[in-house]
């Protein structure tokens, strides 16, 4: 076993259950560890802290248990259970939605680790490459803890640190489903790529946000930017909406969202939808919209680029103001981790001001339960919304 000896007043955060440790705490390493071995972490006095996967760069040790236990299949297998037993006690899992994020992070004990389940296909993403190291364990735990789950596909090309001395290659672990997948959620269906789509093929976690969607839909003309596979879209339809406009800059994104539309709604002539760029389309578009829904990638994903995104939002949602129709309603986010909700906030907030509107807040909005918060890891909130009353 390799031990982490941490600098004298560097064990605090641990001591708050804080999952990461960080290089500059470190005081000396015992050992030579590989990158993604299982390694103790101690105080100066060489207390016990914590147990986590070693790693190179700034995040040193990302902890998997602050009790001294085996890290072994049993043990992963636990931290799967246990994961899915939160998905069933909220009533997530049911014949009206087979789709949902199994595993989030830190958020379920398992930091650098997301799993998204599709029916009877689990699609697993890797972040670190302890959790890499371990792929076959989780899938086989994966498996065995939920029956119905025949497949797992392991996706982890593009997100395993790129310096790391591996060569990840993107397949399945375990079964193999060449049929083309159609996932439901909330009694709506879904064409779901994990081979060829961002993410897990799939955004899970706007589900509660499409459904508030659909609640306001009815009559009313829908804009939706950024539309991926059009999920807000397809709820809107559900919804009653007049008319939805589809926007996106991928021409592979509208022709998901048009799959997506006619899966749930052939031959509707109220959606169209456009392979453009946001900001082209807002300013050469003067049609106003009832609904708008802004939901862009995230702007920022180091806090270098911080700035920047904070401008970045304020345009866009300036532009946004400018495109609805007075007693609309506005649904604007961010997913960049790095971004605050108060930073989120002011931007949105300053587009407000700028535009000389009277803006009202209806909701404020967040990820899913299945994608949990760890309550001492609050950098895991990282989904942040706004619905807003424009008069």
């Amino acid at each position: 076993m390799t031990f982490i000896i941490l600098k004298p007043k560097k064990e605090e955060s641990l001591l708050r259950f804080h999952p990461w440790v960080f290089s500059g705490a470190i005081q000396k390493i015992e050992g030579k560890p590989a990158e993604g071995e299982i390694v103790e972490v101690l105080d100066c006095n060489r207390q016990y802290l914590a147990t986590g996967h070693y790693q190179i760069g700034s995040i040193a040790v990302r902890i998997v248990s602050f009790e001294q236990t085996t890290v072994d299949d049993h043990f992963w297998k636990d931290k799967i259970r246990k994961a899915y037993l939160l998905r069933t006690t909220i009533g997530l899992v049911s014949d009206a939605n087979n789709t949902y994020r199994l595993v989030h992070g830190e958020g379920d004990s398992l930091p650098g680790l997301i799993i998204d389940v599709y029916d009877d296909t689990a699609v697993m993403q890797a972040h670190s490459v302890g959790m890499h190291l371990i792929r076959e364990a989780i899938a086989k735990a994966i498996t065995e803890v939920i029956p119905e789950v025949k497949n797992v596909y392991y996706k982890s090309e593009t997100t395993l640190p790129f310096k790391a001395p591996i060569d990840p290659e993107d397949g399945y672990l375990i079964g193999k489903d060449t049929k083309k997948y159609i996932a439901k959620e909330n009694g709506l269906l879904f064409n779901v790529d994990w081979l060829r789509g961002q993410k897990t093929g799939f955004f899970v976690d706007q589900r509660e946000n499409r459904a508030l969607l659909e609640k306001y839909a009815k009559g009313k003309s829908v804009l939706n930017m950024f539309c991926y596979t059009g999920g807000f879209s397809v709820y809107a339809m559900r919804g009653g909406a007049n008319l939805v406009h589809s926007v996106d800059s991928s021409a592979k994104a509208i022709e998901l969202t048009y799959e997506n539309i006619e899966l749930n709604f052939p031959n509707d002539k109220r959606h169209s939808s456009f392979a453009e760029d946001a900001f082209k389309y807002l300013n050469a578009n003067e049609q106003k919209y009832d609904v708008i829904i802004l939901d862009p990638p995230a702007f920022a994903k180091h806090r270098e680029a911080l700035r920047n995104a904070l401008k970045g939002y304020k345009r866009l949602n300036a532009r946004g103001f400018e495109a609805i129709k007075s007693g609309g309603i506005l649904f604007t986010f961010s997913c960049s981790q790095v971004v605050t909700k108060e930073q989120f906030r002011l931007a949105v907030f300053s587009a407000a001001a700028e535009s000389r509107r009277n803006v009202r807040i209806l909701h404020q909005l967040t990820q899913p339960a299945d994608h949990p918060v760890n309550i001492y890891h609050p950098e895991g909130e990282y989904l942040k919304g706004l619905v807003l009353w424009v008069e």
